[in-house]
Protein backbone atom coordinates (compact mmCIF):
# COMPACT_ATOMS: atom_id res chain seq x y z
CA UNK A 1 0.00 0.00 0.00
CA UNK A 2 1.42 3.04 -1.18
CA UNK A 3 2.76 5.03 2.42
CA UNK A 4 1.91 8.85 0.96
CA UNK A 5 -1.76 8.06 1.31
CA UNK A 6 -4.02 8.88 4.54
CA UNK A 7 -6.87 6.14 5.24
CA UNK A 8 -9.27 8.74 3.83
CA UNK A 9 -7.97 9.69 0.54
CA UNK A 10 -7.68 5.36 0.07
CA UNK A 11 -11.13 5.49 1.01
CA UNK A 12 -12.21 8.40 -1.02
CA UNK A 13 -10.48 6.80 -4.16
CA UNK A 14 -12.58 3.46 -3.78
CA UNK A 15 -15.32 5.38 -3.60
CA UNK A 16 -14.62 7.54 -6.96
CA UNK A 17 -14.33 4.41 -8.65
CA UNK A 18 -17.54 2.85 -7.48
CA UNK A 19 -19.21 5.87 -8.41
CA UNK A 20 -17.62 6.23 -12.02
CA UNK A 21 -18.75 2.62 -12.38
CA UNK A 22 -22.47 2.70 -10.75
CA UNK A 23 -22.89 5.45 -13.08
CA UNK A 24 -21.85 3.67 -16.08
CA UNK A 25 -23.92 0.69 -15.48
CA UNK A 26 -26.97 3.35 -15.35
CA UNK A 27 -25.93 5.33 -18.40
CA UNK A 28 -26.00 1.93 -20.28
CA UNK A 29 -29.84 0.65 -18.74
CA UNK A 30 -30.92 4.15 -19.82
CA UNK A 31 -29.90 3.66 -23.50
CA UNK A 32 -31.38 0.30 -23.27
CA UNK A 33 -34.45 2.10 -22.80
CA UNK A 34 -34.00 4.44 -25.57
CA UNK A 35 -33.76 7.84 -23.24
CA UNK A 36 -30.33 8.47 -24.27
CA UNK A 37 -30.12 10.22 -27.98
CA UNK A 38 -27.12 9.17 -29.89
CA UNK A 39 -24.51 6.47 -28.73
CA UNK A 40 -22.44 6.27 -25.25
CA UNK A 41 -18.97 5.10 -25.46
CA UNK A 42 -18.56 3.74 -21.55
CA UNK A 43 -15.56 4.03 -19.38
CA UNK A 44 -16.20 0.83 -17.08
CA UNK A 45 -12.44 -1.15 -16.57
CA UNK A 46 -10.94 1.48 -16.64
CA UNK A 47 -11.96 3.28 -13.63
CA UNK A 48 -8.11 3.32 -12.03
CA UNK A 49 -6.75 5.45 -14.24
CA UNK A 50 -9.28 8.22 -13.72
CA UNK A 51 -9.26 7.88 -10.15
CA UNK A 52 -5.29 7.30 -9.79
CA UNK A 53 -4.24 10.41 -12.10
CA UNK A 54 -6.96 12.63 -10.45
CA UNK A 55 -6.39 11.90 -7.19
CA UNK A 56 -2.76 13.64 -7.48
CA UNK A 57 -4.58 16.84 -9.05
CA UNK A 58 -5.96 20.09 -7.28
CA UNK A 59 -9.39 21.73 -8.17
CA UNK A 60 -7.18 24.57 -10.07
CA UNK A 61 -5.34 21.87 -12.66
CA UNK A 62 -6.76 20.81 -15.51
CA UNK A 63 -7.89 17.99 -17.95
CA UNK A 64 -8.75 17.00 -20.83
CA UNK A 65 -10.83 14.32 -21.94
CA UNK A 66 -11.86 12.12 -24.96
CA UNK A 67 -15.36 10.21 -25.88
CA UNK A 68 -15.02 7.98 -23.27
CA UNK A 69 -15.10 10.69 -20.99
CA UNK A 70 -17.71 10.14 -18.04
CA UNK A 71 -15.04 8.80 -15.99
CA UNK A 72 -12.61 11.38 -16.19
CA UNK A 73 -15.59 14.31 -15.23
CA UNK A 74 -16.41 12.52 -12.34
CA UNK A 75 -12.81 11.78 -11.31
CA UNK A 76 -12.04 15.57 -11.74
CA UNK A 77 -15.18 16.46 -9.32
CA UNK A 78 -17.83 17.22 -12.20
CA UNK A 79 -21.56 17.07 -10.86
CA UNK A 80 -23.00 13.50 -11.85
CA UNK A 81 -26.53 15.08 -11.63
CA UNK A 82 -25.70 17.57 -14.80
CA UNK A 83 -23.25 14.98 -16.31
CA UNK A 84 -26.48 12.81 -16.41
CA UNK A 85 -28.86 15.54 -17.75
CA UNK A 86 -26.52 16.15 -20.90
CA UNK A 87 -26.15 12.77 -21.79
CA UNK A 88 -29.91 12.92 -21.84
CA UNK A 89 -29.93 15.76 -23.86
CA UNK A 90 -31.44 18.56 -21.09
CA UNK A 91 -31.23 21.86 -20.77
CA UNK A 92 -29.45 21.45 -17.21
CA UNK A 93 -27.00 19.44 -18.27
CA UNK A 94 -23.23 21.07 -18.81
CA UNK A 95 -23.51 22.21 -22.50
CA UNK A 96 -27.26 23.00 -21.75
CA UNK A 97 -28.43 19.07 -23.51
CA UNK A 98 -26.49 20.49 -26.92
CA UNK A 99 -23.24 18.67 -26.58
CA UNK A 100 -24.01 14.90 -25.14
CA UNK A 101 -21.87 12.13 -23.88
CA UNK A 102 -18.86 12.97 -25.95
CA UNK A 103 -18.53 16.90 -25.01
CA UNK A 104 -18.92 17.57 -21.51
CA UNK A 105 -17.06 20.57 -20.01
CA UNK A 106 -16.75 21.99 -16.58
CA UNK A 107 -13.89 24.51 -15.66
CA UNK A 108 -14.91 25.31 -12.46
CA UNK A 109 -13.80 21.70 -11.93
CA UNK A 110 -10.50 22.22 -14.20
CA UNK A 111 -12.67 19.94 -17.13
CA UNK A 112 -11.63 21.63 -19.75
CA UNK A 113 -13.80 19.33 -22.16
CA UNK A 114 -14.45 15.98 -24.07
CA UNK A 115 -14.16 15.87 -27.55
CA UNK A 116 -15.66 13.47 -30.06
CA UNK A 117 -12.29 13.96 -32.20
CA UNK A 118 -9.76 11.04 -31.56
CA UNK A 119 -6.88 12.71 -30.41
CA UNK A 120 -7.81 16.60 -30.35
CA UNK A 121 -7.56 16.82 -26.58
CA UNK A 122 -3.65 16.42 -26.88
CA UNK A 123 -3.14 19.67 -28.59
CA UNK A 124 -5.61 21.43 -25.89
CA UNK A 125 -3.87 20.37 -22.91
CA UNK A 126 -0.19 21.18 -24.66
CA UNK A 127 -1.88 25.25 -24.98
CA UNK A 128 -3.37 24.56 -21.65
CA UNK A 129 0.27 23.93 -20.52
CA UNK A 130 1.79 26.75 -22.21
CA UNK A 131 -0.88 29.28 -20.53
CA UNK A 132 -0.05 27.87 -17.16
CA UNK A 133 4.13 28.58 -18.23
CA UNK A 134 2.97 32.15 -19.47
CA UNK A 135 1.13 32.81 -16.01
CA UNK A 136 3.98 31.02 -13.80
CA UNK A 137 1.80 29.30 -11.65
CA UNK A 138 2.34 25.38 -10.42
CA UNK A 139 -0.86 23.88 -12.08
CA UNK A 140 -0.42 20.86 -14.19
CA UNK A 141 -2.55 19.62 -17.06
CA UNK A 142 -3.44 15.47 -17.15
CA UNK A 143 -4.44 14.67 -20.63
CA UNK A 144 -6.22 11.51 -20.89
CA UNK A 145 -6.33 9.64 -24.61
CA UNK A 146 -6.29 6.44 -25.81
CA UNK A 147 -3.53 3.83 -27.65
CA UNK A 148 -5.20 4.83 -30.98
CA UNK A 149 -4.74 8.78 -30.43
CA UNK A 150 -1.15 7.98 -29.99
CA UNK A 151 -0.71 7.34 -34.27
CA UNK A 152 -2.67 10.61 -34.64
CA UNK A 153 -0.34 13.63 -35.67
CA UNK A 154 -1.86 15.58 -32.81
CA UNK A 155 -0.10 13.41 -30.29
CA UNK A 156 3.53 13.53 -31.84
CA UNK A 157 3.04 17.41 -32.62
CA UNK A 158 1.97 18.30 -29.22
CA UNK A 159 4.18 16.35 -27.39
CA UNK A 160 7.49 17.67 -29.10
CA UNK A 161 6.31 21.24 -28.46
CA UNK A 162 5.60 20.41 -24.81
CA UNK A 163 9.02 18.40 -24.29
CA UNK A 164 10.57 21.75 -26.07
CA UNK A 165 8.52 24.33 -24.03
CA UNK A 166 9.33 21.91 -21.03
CA UNK A 167 5.51 22.47 -20.61
CA UNK A 168 3.60 20.78 -17.47
CA UNK A 169 1.44 18.22 -18.72
CA UNK A 170 0.97 14.56 -18.05
CA UNK A 171 -0.24 12.52 -21.09
CA UNK A 172 -2.09 9.65 -19.98
CA UNK A 173 -2.40 7.33 -22.90
CA UNK A 174 -5.15 4.67 -21.67
CA UNK A 175 -4.30 1.78 -23.37
CA UNK A 176 -7.26 -0.76 -23.52
CA UNK A 177 -5.47 -2.69 -26.29
CA UNK A 178 -8.40 -1.69 -29.04
CA UNK A 179 -8.59 1.28 -31.23
CA UNK A 180 -12.18 0.63 -31.84
CA UNK A 181 -11.90 -2.59 -33.09
CA UNK A 182 -8.40 -2.79 -34.66
CA UNK A 183 -5.54 -4.59 -31.85
CA UNK A 184 -2.57 -2.28 -30.96
CA UNK A 185 -0.08 -4.88 -32.43
CA UNK A 186 -1.79 -4.52 -36.09
CA UNK A 187 -0.59 -0.90 -36.03
CA UNK A 188 2.44 -0.84 -33.97
CA UNK A 189 5.60 -3.17 -33.53
CA UNK A 190 6.00 -1.28 -30.41
CA UNK A 191 4.71 -2.99 -27.29
CA UNK A 192 5.16 -0.42 -24.87
CA UNK A 193 3.95 3.42 -25.89
CA UNK A 194 5.39 5.01 -23.69
CA UNK A 195 8.32 3.74 -24.83
CA UNK A 196 7.98 6.75 -27.78
CA UNK A 197 8.86 9.30 -24.85
CA UNK A 198 12.44 8.89 -25.64
CA UNK A 199 11.97 10.21 -29.14
CA UNK A 200 11.53 13.77 -27.50
CA UNK A 201 13.57 13.80 -24.89
CA UNK A 202 11.02 13.00 -22.08
CA UNK A 203 10.05 10.62 -19.10
CA UNK A 204 8.27 7.75 -20.21
CA UNK A 205 6.77 4.90 -17.70
CA UNK A 206 4.27 2.34 -18.66
CA UNK A 207 2.52 0.97 -15.76
CA UNK A 208 -0.23 -1.97 -14.84
CA UNK A 209 -3.54 0.54 -15.57
CA UNK A 210 -5.76 -1.75 -13.46
CA UNK A 211 -4.19 -1.15 -10.34
CA UNK A 212 -5.12 2.39 -9.15
CA UNK A 213 -1.86 2.72 -6.55
CA UNK A 214 0.40 1.70 -9.46
CA UNK A 215 -1.58 4.45 -11.55
CA UNK A 216 -1.69 7.39 -8.56
CA UNK A 217 2.12 6.54 -8.09
CA UNK A 218 3.35 7.07 -11.55
CA UNK A 219 0.93 9.86 -11.57
CA UNK A 220 2.13 11.61 -8.07
CA UNK A 221 5.96 11.48 -9.84
CA UNK A 222 4.97 12.96 -13.11
CA UNK A 223 2.86 15.68 -11.21
CA UNK A 224 5.77 16.45 -9.17
CA UNK A 225 8.33 16.87 -11.84
CA UNK A 226 5.55 19.20 -13.49
CA UNK A 227 5.13 21.33 -10.76
CA UNK A 228 8.60 21.51 -10.73
CA UNK A 229 8.92 22.75 -13.73
CA UNK A 230 10.75 20.23 -15.26
CA UNK A 231 8.30 19.32 -18.11
CA UNK A 232 6.12 16.96 -19.31
CA UNK A 233 5.70 12.93 -18.83
CA UNK A 234 4.28 10.25 -20.78
CA UNK A 235 2.27 7.49 -18.51
CA UNK A 236 0.75 4.40 -20.32
CA UNK A 237 -1.74 2.74 -18.46
CA UNK A 238 -2.28 -0.91 -19.58
CA UNK A 239 -6.21 -1.58 -19.23
CA UNK A 240 -8.66 -2.79 -21.13
CA UNK A 241 -12.74 -1.45 -21.24
CA UNK A 242 -15.13 -4.17 -20.38
CA UNK A 243 -18.14 -3.04 -23.03
CA UNK A 244 -17.50 -2.95 -26.34
CA UNK A 245 -15.87 0.67 -28.11
CA UNK A 246 -19.46 1.82 -27.93
CA UNK A 247 -22.85 0.97 -27.45
CA UNK A 248 -23.45 -0.51 -30.47
CA UNK A 249 -20.49 -2.24 -30.62
CA UNK A 250 -20.25 -6.07 -29.57
CA UNK A 251 -16.97 -6.27 -29.71
CA UNK A 252 -16.68 -10.09 -31.63
CA UNK A 253 -13.08 -8.98 -32.38
CA UNK A 254 -12.60 -10.37 -28.76
CA UNK A 255 -12.13 -13.78 -27.78
CA UNK A 256 -14.48 -14.91 -24.78
CA UNK A 257 -10.89 -15.94 -23.25
CA UNK A 258 -9.51 -12.39 -23.33
CA UNK A 259 -12.81 -10.86 -22.29
CA UNK A 260 -13.11 -13.58 -18.76
CA UNK A 261 -8.58 -12.68 -18.13
CA UNK A 262 -9.25 -8.90 -18.45
CA UNK A 263 -12.19 -9.28 -16.63
CA UNK A 264 -10.65 -11.28 -13.63
CA UNK A 265 -7.92 -8.45 -13.09
CA UNK A 266 -11.22 -5.74 -12.16
CA UNK A 267 -9.55 -2.62 -10.44
CA UNK A 268 -12.38 -2.02 -8.60
CA UNK A 269 -12.57 -5.75 -7.51
CA UNK A 270 -8.52 -5.62 -6.93
CA UNK A 271 -8.54 -2.60 -4.92
CA UNK A 272 -11.31 -3.42 -2.60
CA UNK A 273 -9.65 -6.88 -1.72
CA UNK A 274 -6.74 -4.80 -1.36
CA UNK A 275 -8.49 -2.38 1.26
CA UNK A 276 -10.33 -5.21 3.13
CA UNK A 277 -6.88 -7.30 3.23
CA UNK A 278 -4.60 -4.69 4.85
CA UNK A 279 -7.38 -3.67 7.14
CA UNK A 280 -8.27 0.16 5.68
CA UNK A 281 -11.92 -0.33 5.49
CA UNK A 282 -14.33 -3.10 6.48
CA UNK A 283 -16.74 -4.72 4.44
CA UNK A 284 -19.53 -2.99 6.75
CA UNK A 285 -18.14 0.71 5.26
CA UNK A 286 -17.94 -0.79 2.11
CA UNK A 287 -21.59 -1.56 1.71
CA UNK A 288 -22.45 1.72 3.57
CA UNK A 289 -20.29 3.82 0.39
CA UNK A 290 -22.07 1.56 -2.32
CA UNK A 291 -25.54 2.40 -0.69
CA UNK A 292 -24.85 5.83 -0.41
CA UNK A 293 -23.21 6.15 -4.37
CA UNK A 294 -26.09 3.81 -5.71
CA UNK A 295 -28.71 6.48 -4.02
CA UNK A 296 -26.87 9.75 -5.40
CA UNK A 297 -26.58 7.80 -9.01
CA UNK A 298 -30.55 7.53 -8.57
CA UNK A 299 -30.86 10.43 -7.62
CA UNK A 300 -28.94 12.04 -10.66
CA UNK A 301 -31.51 10.35 -13.17
CA UNK A 302 -34.51 11.90 -11.36
CA UNK A 303 -33.17 15.01 -11.81
CA UNK A 304 -32.35 14.57 -15.32
CA UNK A 305 -35.53 13.09 -16.00
CA UNK A 306 -37.47 16.09 -14.42
CA UNK A 307 -35.11 18.17 -16.34
CA UNK A 308 -36.63 19.74 -19.56
CA UNK A 309 -35.18 19.61 -23.15
CA UNK A 310 -33.90 23.21 -24.79
CA UNK A 311 -36.42 24.74 -26.19
CA UNK A 312 -36.06 25.06 -30.35
CA UNK A 313 -35.42 28.58 -30.30
CA UNK A 314 -31.63 27.99 -28.23
CA UNK A 315 -30.73 26.40 -31.07
CA UNK A 316 -28.28 29.14 -32.27
CA UNK A 317 -27.38 30.22 -29.20
CA UNK A 318 -23.89 29.30 -27.51
CA UNK A 319 -22.81 28.64 -31.17
CA UNK A 320 -19.86 30.38 -32.18
CA UNK A 321 -18.84 30.99 -35.98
Amino acid sequence: MATSLTREKLVEMYRKMFEIRSFEEKVFELYAQNLVPGTIHLYGGEEAVAVGVCSNLRKADYITSTHRGHGHCIAKGAETKRIMAEILGKQTGYCKGKGGSMHIADFSVGMLGATAVVGAGIPIAMGAGLSIKLRGTDQVVACFFGDGASNQGTFHEAINMAAIWELPVIFVCENNLYAMGTRQSVVMLIENIADRAVAYGISGVAVDGNDVLAVYEAARKAVERARKGEGPTLIECKTYRHKGHSRIDPAKYRSKEEVEEWLRKDPIRRFKERLLHTNVITEAEIQQIEKEILTEIEEAVKFAMESSYPAPKEALEDVYT
